[in-house]
């Protein structure tokens, strides 16, 4: 981990992984001070689990397949106030991290969103930028919060981001935060961020098909607006994991 500035508070950094070996060898080094790395490993093949291991990081092991669920897994591990959510497959710097975690520690944001910028058009791919968009504008109609991207970089208090009770455990679970997050009044914002070429294929936007695997699970989220009603098994989830009544 590099040794820069002590930032005001500690966050825990949750990294899904599904065979990121060689991009963790960039990643992690550049993880700042002050912030630890949970690594979820998601049934990878690769070396993954063992270089996050000899990088220092926190490993967890989640079988059941599904962004969503390594994302559930890392949450529950984590004890830090707040978490940062970051896709660890090199295309966001995780030294950005106090981008969206400074808004969250300071109280003026609930829920920080990373909003992805690139300095070359071939770093995004035109079908992923443009099921981007389209699901951020959708979102922005069903939510009233103005959005410009479903970005993977995101900070929250963890408590309660336990207490919203997500349950999607596939692509749709970035999406089903924000809805969710907006329902209860959360105060959500965008800040800029830095996106570059990832390294390796992306298992969600890096061909046409996974994308539209990604955008069918996103599009179901979308579809199912009564929430409320269907929480309390993932809220009892939550207690489960530590976490009081909401």
């Amino acid at each position: 981990m590099v040794d820069d500035t002590t930032p005001p508070a500690s966050v825990d950094l949750i990294l899904p992984v599904l065979n990121e070996e060689e991009a963790l060898h960039w990643v992690l080094p550049r993880v700042p001070s002050g912030a630890r790395a949970i690594v979820v490993d998601n049934g990878s093949t690769d070396a993954s689990a063992a270089v996050a291991a000899a990088a220092g990081a926190t490993v967890v092991s989640e079988p059941r397949p599904g962004f969503g669920s390594a994302c559930w897994a890392g949450l529950c591990a984590a004890s830090a106030d707040v978490v940062v959510f970051c896709d660890a497959d090199a295309s966001i710097d995780p030294g950005d991290l106090w981008l969206v975690a400074t808004p969250v520690i300071e109280g003026q944001l609930d829920l920080a969103m990373g909003a992805r910028r690139t300095h070359r058009s071939a770093d995004w791919p035109p079908h992923a930028r443009a099921a981007n968009r389209y699901l951020a504008r959708l979102v922005g109609r069903r939510t009233g919060v103005s959005l410009t991207d479903l970005g993977p970089l995101r900070a929250a208090r963890r408590e309660p981001l336990l207490r919203l009770g997500i349950e999607d455990r596939r692509f749709g679970w970035p999406l089903e935060m924000v809805f969710r997050a907006a329902n209860d009044g959360w105060r959500i914002g965008e800040i800029p961020v830095d996106y570059r070429a990832r390294i390796g294929t992306s298992k969600a936007t890096g061909t046409v098909r996974g994308t539209a695997r990604a955008v069918r699970d996103m599009r179901r989220v979308i579809r199912d607006d009564s929430f409320g009603g269907q929480r309390d098994s993932a809220r009892a989830e939550g207690r489960n994991a530590g976490e009081p009544p909401g």
